[in-house]
Formats: C-alpha cells, sequence, structure tokens
C-alpha cells in the first residue's frame, strides 16, 4: 500500500485528490496537510467526506511528511514547492507537484511570467513534465514530477498530433480557452464572487497568461523548434470544465492541396487510440465540458476549414480531474508502476 501525504488537501484540487484516492486500491493518505485548518477536522471543512474521513488537518511540515509516506502532493500556490524543497527530501519520497514549480525548463522565463523568485533552479532540469500521453515512460520511476495545469493539459493534446506531425504552422496556433471557476481556486476573491461570475463571461490574462509559455515549451518540443503563440483563457459561470477551440494555419501536402479529413483523422488515431483517457470523438461532434465533468478523460475533435486553409481543433476535459488531480494520480500510478488507470475509472457526471 504506497502512503500518500497532501499539502494543500482543503484546496479544490486538494480535496479531488482526496475523493480519488479513496477509491484508489494501492494507495492510503495518511496526511491530509492545510496550513488554514491545522487540526480541524478534514471532514468539517468539506462535509462531503462525513464519515467517510475521520482524520485532522495537519500542518505543511514537508520535512516530518517525507518520513512518513512514500508520495507527496503539493496542491499549493506556486513557489511554495520550491522553497522547501531539498535533496534530503528527494531522496526519502516521491513528489508530484500541481504547480508550476517545474515545469518550464528555462528558470528565467519562469520568474518573467510568475513574478518570483525560484528558490531552488537546481530541481528543474530533474522534474519530468507530467502530461502522461507524452512523457509515459520518462515519468516512470522518477521522483520529481511537474504536474501539467488545466489549459495546459488540454491546450496540449488537442493540438499535439498535428504539431507533432508537422501538419500545421505551429506558430499560427491560436487558442481560445474556457474555464469554470473552480480553476481559479477556493479562496476568496473579489472577480470570483456569485454575483462577478453569474450571467457572464470575460476574458482576462489576454496576452499575459502565464501558461502561454508552457504550451509553447511542450508544443515547441512537438515540432523541434521554439514556438510564439496566441492564448486567450475566458471565465465562464460554472463550476468545473475547460473548453478549447483551437485555429491553425494547415500545411500543404506535396501536391499543393491540404490534407483530407481522413489524413488528420488517421493521425489523431494514431496518437490516441492506445489512450485511455484521450477520446477522438466521431466526425461532426464538438466535445463538451458536460461529457467529461468528474472524469480523467479528455474529449478532442477537429474540423477542416478549406476556404481558408485553417484547422479548427476542440477539446474538452474537466479542469480539477484530468486538468489536476486525476493527472497527478495518473502520474503516481506510472511512478510506482501502478496499472495507469487504477482508481481513475470513473464515469463521467451527467447530469
Amino acid at each position: 500500500m504506497i502512503k500518500v501525504g497532501i499539502i494543500g488537501s482543503t484546496g479544490y484540487a486538494g480535496a479531488e485528490l482526496v475523493r480519488i484516492l479513496m477509491n484508489h486500491k494501492e494507495a492510503e493518505i495518511v496526511w491530509y496537510g492545510s496550513r488554514s485548518y491545522v487540526d480541524q477536522a478534514y471532514a468539517s471543512v468539506y462535509r462531503n467526506m462525513f464519515e467517510l474521513v475521520e482524520d485532522k488537518c495537519l500542518d505543511d511540515n514537508i520535512a516530518e511528511l517525507a518520513e512518513r509516506v512514500d508520495v507527496i502532493f503539493t496542491a499549493t500556490p506556486q513557489g511554495y514547492l520550491a522553497g522547501v524543497l531539498t535533496e534530503d527530501i528527494l531522496n526519502k519520497v516521491k513528489v508530484v507537484d500541481l504547480s508550476a514549480d517545474y515545469r518550464i525548463k528555462d528558470v528565467a522565463i519562469y520568474e518573467k511570467w510568475y513574478g518570483i523568485e525560484h528558490k531552488s533552479p537546481q530541481f528543474i532540469e530533474e522534474a519530468v513534465y507530467g502530461l502522461c500521453e507524452i512523457n509515459r515512460e520518462d515519468i516512470k520511476g522518477k521522483r520529481l514530477v511537474a504536474n501539467p495545469g488545466c489549459y495546459t493539459t488540454c491546450s496540449i493534446l488537442t493540438a499535439y498530433p498535428m504539431v507533432e506531425e508537422g501538419m500545421i504552422d505551429a506558430n499560427t496556433l491560436i487558442v481560445d480557452a474556457k474555464s469554470g471557476t473552480s480553476g481559479a481556486g477556493r479562496g476568496a476573491k473579489l472577480p470570483n464572487l456569485f454575483c462577478e461570475v453569474n450571467e457572464n463571461m470575460k476574458a482576462y490574462g489576454v496576452a499575459s497568461h502565464r501558461h502561454t509559455p508552457e504550451i509553447e515549451e511542450q508544443l515547441g518540443y512537438a515540432c523541434g523548434e521554439e514556438i510564439t503563440i496566441n492564448f486567450t483563457p475566458h471565465l465562464v459561470p460554472m463550476n468545473r470544465g475547460i473548453l478549447v477551440t483551437e485555429y491553425a494555419s494547415l500545411k500543404k501536402k506535396a501536391d499543393g492541396t491540404y490534407p483530407t479529413y481522413e489524413e488528420v483523422k488517421a493521425v489523431y488515431d494514431k496518437y490516441y487510440k492506445d489512450e485511455t483517457f484521450v477520446r477522438v470523438l466521431p466526425k461532426g461532434e464538438c466535445p463538451e465540458t458536460k461529457w467529461v465533468e468528474g472524469s480523467n478523460f479528455v474529449d478532442v475533435n477537429f474540423v477542416i476549414d478549406e476556404r481558408t486553409g485553417r484547422i479548427i481543433m476542440m477539446g474538452a476535459l474537466d479542469n480539477l480531474v484530468k486538468g489536476a488531480a486525476g493527472q497527478a494520480v495518473q502520474n503516481m500510478n506510472l511512478i510506482f508502476g501502478l496499472p495507469e488507470n487504477e482508481g481513475l475509472m470513473m464515469v463521467p457526471m451527467f447530469p
């Protein structure tokens, strides 16, 4: 049985980790870390855990935690793990970090986009970017995994086959993304109040959102060169879900024509037909957040616009599951050599 510690267990992603791991056959949570609720019963913070979780919340002493568990999930703000991680901790325990501290390989880019100093850049090179469908073999057995975020997971997986196969000009990629309000976290913030969010949609972080360089870096690896994209997120009045619509110019084939639907579909099937958690939809069906809610699935599809020579790629996932906690558990499974889907075969909830 894998002993698990969670730091940040009372945030939305942390609570989702608890929900998922309670049904994991090979894992046991022994540390519910929460700086805000020390010594309070976990079930008093999340009443859905009444008579399911008897433990009290503990602090975020990662050094002590490393002595007691096999893996630590850090569902914490940016900068926390980078400020406390040491070689001694990594020698004792595996760490899956749900923040962005180790996702970006260039520390200067991280510091520019996140506006904070990175306190442990010596671990950046070692950290594996935990997008399982792309880096599966690199994740196995590793001691530090940088768990991707929700926008980036959906954006990357939706376009990855086209970028990897060189079928689009990656520098023309435009990502239009929509997120439910849980993506902003559980902290009380004026822009997230009901009256501010309800009956409203808005763009934010326009031309400046900090997930932009992460998407650029990972898709840049896929096409073998640095790329520049446009990424615009929007907040929508729902609890969960990410929907991305991505636009890019198709590259013409040797005969001067654009790829056909069948040719593009064959590429998506090549990459995802054996993937448990990526579902390529039938022709004409667009991904919808309601069909992935509460699950670790990503639904993707595309439409070719012959008039403009562009492809419209679409993807949907649950930001708290495949976009955070589910993917983190998927990474844990890979690290410890467990079946990758253990604890994660939740059927999407509807309605």
